[in-house]
């Protein structure tokens, strides 16, 4: 079968590679408007909440649903350009495919959230006010967010990075067809990335999960990692910064730029004082 000017129907010059071109863009520019969405609604609704390092983290439902949409505003771009390649390798053969892929996605990023607070009932529970900022909260909010630098050093988040910044190379090697394989691939994406990023989002409760500021702080991070060149110089530079970072809370708090310090009893659910 020919065309009118005689090439073959398959020799179409260059528009399937715009068209392929034009529907990544499009899927990444709804990511990245879902990003954007994600960061007004986390705005609105955590207003006036900055409490500082340990922010109390309210009921549970209200804030699972502001955890999933935070992990939307802050994990979308670093990931939209996996989503839109896994949408290319699947075009005209599993609808709905990259829908499940990003649910698959969240509903890892939904369960880390729900084990956040879980945890911090146990936690605050049993450490009652002993970790009153004044008592041991400063100290611990330091050293958790060097232990964040310490672990970018680690192989297992050198083995989750690696996962996080190949999206061809995880795509292939995880493959499953169909939603439901999208819903599986998305998961485990999601896992990968958790392993990548769980240090830094323990981090973000040391600095104030309800800051906007350290929100996006952390999010750059986390964008810098996955996507810039120069992998090991990205690394250690956010190593040596996060140490530093959590060394400066140690000692000279007042002088960390956008962090609230706690002047009164605020803290993790069932945490009174921290």
């Amino acid at each position: 079968m020919t065309l009118e000017d005689g090439r073959p129907a398959t020799d179409q010059g260059p528009r399937p590679a715009l068209r392929a071109a034009r529907t990544r863009l499009g899927l990444v520019a709804v990511l990245l408007l879902l990003a954007a969405l994600g960061w007004w609604w986390t705005a609105a609704q955590m207003r006036g909440m900055d409490a500082g390092p340990w922010t109390a983290l309210g009921g549970f439902a209200w804030f699972v649903l502001l955890w999933v949409v935070m992990m939307a505003a802050m994990m979308f771009p670093s990931v939209a350009p996996t989503v839109a390649l896994y949408a290319r390798m699947t075009r005209g053969r599993t609808p709905l495919a990259s829908t499940a892929f990003t649910a698959g996605y969240l509903l890892t990023w939904t369960a880390a959230g729900v084990v956040a607070w879980l945890l911090a009932q146990a936690v605050g529970g049993l450490a009652g006010g002993s970790l009153t900022w004044d008592a041991g909260g400063r100290v611990l909010a330091g050293a958790v967010i060097a232990f964040a630098g310490v672990y970018e050093l680690t192989p297992l988040k050198d083995v989750c990075l690696g996962r996080c910044r190949s999206p061809l190379g995880f795509l292939l090697g995880s493959w499953r067809d169909g939603p439901a394989g999208g819903l599986r691939m998305g998961v485990l994406l999601g896992a990968w990335c958790l392993g990548c990023c769980w240090a830094l989002m323990l981090a973000l409760f040391a600095l104030g999960v309800m800051s906007l500021v350290w929100m996006a702080f952390i999010a750059v991070l986390i964008a810098v990692e996955k996507t810039a060149p120069w992998r090991a110089v990205v690394t250690w530079g956010t190593a040596v910064l996060l140490v530093a970072l959590g060394v400066l809370v140690l000692v000279a708090p007042g002088a960390v730029p956008g962090l609230t310090i706690p002047v009164t009893p605020a803290g993790m659910p069932g945490m009174p004082g921290m």
